[in-house]
């Protein structure tokens, strides 16, 4: 990593062996007790120039100082499984933006999730379609079966098979079949 860290002084260097644990808890900070949160989500193939202005845009009016907007970089060895040998078939994006806006004060409320939904529309046109699930809410205008694709119906049999009850609900829920 000796290249990659004389490159300058990073804002964190997390690079490091992490107990799995560890890792899972990493941000769990973000999500304190008493904060409120809303996400928005987009899968992208690509960030034209188009698309960086409305995210330098977007981010140039956060609604408050605890919001984000997050871009992760994916492919790699994620991209060589086949989409149809995990529930995530999202394997050809090459980017996930998570619009993550968190605040404090419920009179930010309106505000917050609007600003949140206008940045997810500004970004709609240079997306995939699909979102990662984990970074969907509730009022999302997709069905959460989009975040899984063809994979839907199989995870549904499954699902019917080990949870025909849907004792597992209280999430972004696959009904049984």
């Amino acid at each position: 990593m000796a290249g990659l860290r004389s490159l300058g002084t990073p804002i964190a260097d997390v690079i490091s062996p992490h107990a799995f644990v560890d890792w899972q808890a990493a941000f769990d900070p973000l999500l304190t007790p008493g904060a409120r949160n809303y996400w928005k989500s987009h899968d992208f193939d690509a960030l034209p120039s188009d698309a960086i202005q409305a995210l330098l845009d977007g981010i140039a009016t956060l609604p408050d100082p605890a919001c984000e907007v997050f871009i992760a970089h994916i492919g790699g060895a994620m991209a060589r499984v086949a989409v149809n040998e995990t529930a995530y078939p999202q394997r050809s994006s090459h980017f996930i933006m998570n619009v993550h806006t968190r605040w404090e004060d419920p009179a930010k409320d309106k505000d917050c999730i609007e600003w949140a939904r206008a940045l997810y529309d500004r970004m709609k046109p240079y997306s995939t379609g699909s979102a990662y699930v984990n970074f969907m809410p509730e009022d999302e205008e997709r069905p959460v079966t989009s975040a899984y694709g063809d994979n839907g119906p199989r995870l549904s049999q499954i699902k019917g098979k080990y949870d025909p009850g849907n004792f597992f609900r209280l999430n972004h829920n696959i009904l049984p079949t």
